[in-house]
């Protein structure tokens, strides 16, 4: 049952942090950082109490302890603080016996950078006029951020895709190449087209890996840009050099 404590601290909650917007793919990758950011420190918030009380410790003990004011440690355990220092949070959560963590790990892409979308508008001006053109493709995995940068579709004779992604610099080629794979596994359907910026530093990096590559990206620039230009399917996937 919904106690009227519980519904003002929702209130409260809400007018604080706002209200958490239902993630899809086209919600901009900072408004989905801040939103996730907010939703840990609201969880965060209930595990300290729930550490506190099975601790024996009342509220008034646990914010002496920790040096901040019994009103603060009472907001925060309620997530109606949405601004702490990692220092303070460290140690809001030591005196009740938690550990705080942080941890890293890819969850989507990053954003285009400038560069990054001028590589792939040179590509979009090689294409025929009868081909669709489409950037930000998501994978359409439920809960996966990831996207391809672009997707070129043609319908004659026959329905065909091809997926784009686009390397302004390549710093690991063997890494890229894994990252590509594990896309191209997850959404199988047509080929990949890897689209390499034409620097000295992109040229030599990619030297380096291309013959390992070869079986899965057969095609070099050439040839997928000729099909491209005449409205037909590559047939394969390859690597294009912009």
């Amino acid at each position: 049952m919904t106690t009227r404590s519980d519904k003002d601290d929702a209130t409260e909650r809400e007018a604080v942090f706002g209200t958490i917007p239902v993630m899809g793919t086209r919600e901009r990758p900072v408004d989905r950082g801040r939103s996730r950011a907010r939703q840990a420190l609201l969880r965060i918030g209930v595990e300290h109490r729930q550490a506190r009380v099975s601790g024996g410790l009342s509220l008034r003990e646990a914010s002496t302890a920790s040096g901040t004011s019994y009103s603060r440690l009472w907001r925060f355990e309620r997530g109606l603080v949405d601004r702490v220092s990692v220092p303070e949070l460290g140690a809001w959560l030591a005196v009740v016996g938690l550990e705080l963590a942080f941890r890293a790990y890819p969850a989507g892409d990053p954003i285009r950078d400038r560069a990054q979308l001028a590589l792939l508008e040179r590509l979009r001006a090689r294409l025929h006029e009868g081909l669709r053109w489409r950037t930000e493709v998501p994978l359409g995995i439920e809960g996966d951020l990831r996207a391809w940068d672009a997707e070129i579709v043609g319908t004659a004779p026959q329905r065909w895709r091809a997926r784009v992604e686009a390397e302004t610099r390549i710093a690991d080629g063997q890494a890229l190449e894994r990252r590509l794979n594990l896309k191209a596994r997850n959404d199988p359907e047509g080929h990949v087209l890897l689209l390499v910026s034409d620097t000295r530093a992109s040229r030599a990096a990619l030297r380096a890996v291309r013959e390992g590559m070869r079986d899965r990206y057969p095609l070099d620039t050439r040839a997928i840009l000729k099909a491209l230009a005449e409205g037909r399917d590559p047939g394969q996937s390859g690597i294009v050099v912009l």
